[in-house]
């Protein structure tokens, strides 16, 4: 089952992007958060719904569930990276819902942008992870993935190549309803 195959990678990424969050503000709550997170248990697949995975974990500040992805193409093909993950996080303990978390598998320079349909989502970029850039979008964000069929991230590599990386959407809905289910 395709879930068991990423769950090693995921449960390492997820909990290092979990304690990472978009604003300013929540980027100081997560640093001080860090060391909680250096507690946490390995994630445990829960379900899978078409292409998005449904994973549990622990940390010292209550559960964390999430839904995950890996995108489907890639382009350029050629080069060579990490393996990519899109997530959507909850931590209720923390009053985080459907947190948009992505690592892109190589270092990142400037900015990156989410497209779903005619929708952009501006990112901002950190080493090789990426979050949204306004926080007040997110659910905008979410909601449009609940709907859409694929969502494009397009990245600039630290090494300047311009990547693309397309997700599908096909059972993102039923992933999140079951993450709101397990992290209630």
């Amino acid at each position: 089952m395709r879930c068991n195959k990423i769950l090693s990678v995921l449960a390492f990424s997820a909990v290092a992007l979990t304690v990472t969050s978009a604003g300013a503000q929540q980027r100081q709550q997560a640093q001080a958060a860090r060391p909680a997170a250096g507690g946490a248990q390995q994630g445990s697949a829960v379900a899978q719904f078409g292409d998005w995975g449904v994973f549990t974990s622990g940390t010292q500040r209550g559960k964390v569930c999430y839904a995950a992805s890996q995108p489907k193409t890639r382009a350029p093909a050629n080069l060579q990276r990490d393996p990519a993950f899109f997530f959507l996080t909850s931590r209720p303990g923390e009053n985080v819902r459907n947190e948009v978390s992505l690592t892109l598998g190589f270092p990142l320079r400037g900015d990156a942008t989410a497209t779903i349909g005619t929708a952009n989502f501006a990112l901002y970029t950190q080493a090789n992870g990426a979050w949204i850039k306004n926080a007040a979008e997110e659910g905008r964000l979410v909601q449009a993935m609940r709907g859409g069929s694929q969502l494009t991230v397009r990245s600039t590599s630290g090494r300047g190549n311009v990547t693309t990386d397309t997700y599908s959407l096909n059972g993102l809905a039923q992933a999140l309803d079951r993450v709101a289910q397990e992290c209630r």
